[in-house]
């Protein structure tokens, strides 16, 4: 049976990555608690198609 709680799985994306014109997209897949985090996160990740920590931003 699952465990129940606040802990739900979120989506990184890459904000950089669309205006760079470069083809690809850099996502990272992580958990959040919903009632200590209810808005979206946002996270400095290394995106590995531009090279460099770029900021993620939760999508969906």
């Amino acid at each position: 049976m699952a465990k129940k709680g606040n802990r739900v799985q979120v989506i990184l994306e890459c904000t950089e990555h669309k205006t760079s014109g470069v083809a690809g997209t850099s996502r990272y897949v992580t958990t959040k608690n919903k009632k200590n985090t209810p808005e979206r996160m946002e996270l400095k990740k290394y995106n590995p198609i531009l090279k460099k920590c770029t900021v993620h931003k939760e999508i969906k």
